[in-house]
């Protein structure tokens, strides 16, 4: 089995203080099972950043960021039917494209923005830094937490073409169902908290959780880069 849990953590709500701590608990567990002694961690925008920031620190790795984002269902923002990253790489939640009656063209919008938006991030935290390369490496894909996992599925999928040595994913909070839809695509994969049930929330793992700004996720890069 290539999923690490916490089975103290199982189901349980509020267990991380902020997104800081949780970077450091899940930096412990990752000791744990980790052998690679370098490597790159790229934190997911917005929120998986300053986890990744603490996990790439204490282990010694390189931080960057792998740009993705929900394509978000035109009546209802806060959730998606799929992801877009940053090399254009598109993964569908076919299932819920149908149970949602989308047509193509709808399907076909979404897209569209959302390619639009992953390209402003990239120059926003990038700028015009050269692609990172990680062939042969050992590659942590990090963020807040999994809730349909669509979003680090296609994270993964596009790490997977640059054909790293190994590719991780590791996360302080995640749905049973998450966990399961990425396990399968990656070497290993880490979430402390694992709850499952039909309601699942990232922010319900943390005691103080909101949305970070692009300039508090700069603030994060600029800081790691100031230090490597």
């Amino acid at each position: 089995m290539n999923v690490v849990e916490d089975r103290v953590l199982r189901n349980r709500t509020f267990v991380f203080r902020d997104r800081i701590h949780a970077g450091g608990v899940l930096v412990e567990k990752l000791r744990e099972t980790l052998t690679e002694r370098r490597g790159l961690v790229l934190g997911i925008p917005a929120g998986g950043v300053p986890v990744a920031s603490v996990v790439a620190s204490r282990l010694g790795f390189g931080l960057d960021v792998a740009v993705v984002r929900k394509v978000q269902i035109p009546w209802n923002t806060e959730a998606g039917f799929g992801a877009v990253s940053w090399d254009g790489t598109v993964v569908l939640n076919e299932l819920l494209v149908a149970q949602l009656g989308l047509d193509s063209r709808a399907v076909e919008l979404g897209i569209s923005k959302t390619r639009g938006i992953v390209e402003e991030r990239l120059r926003r935290f990038r700028g015009d830094r050269p692609p990172f390369e990680v062939a042969g490496e050992c590659v942590i894909l990090v963020d807040d937490g999994l809730a349909s996992g669509f979003t680090m599925l296609v994270a993964a999928s596009s790490v997977k073409k640059l054909d790293p040595g190994r590719l991780v994913v590791a996360v302080p909070t995640g749905s049973r169902s998450a966990v399961e839809l990425v396990a399968p695509e990656v070497d290993l994969l880490v979430c402390l908290n694992i709850r499952s049930g039909p309601v699942f929330a990232v922010a319900d793992a943390y005691q103080k959780w909101y949305d970070l700004s692009d300039e508090e996720v700069e603030s994060f890069l600029r800081g790691s880069r100031a230090q490597s």
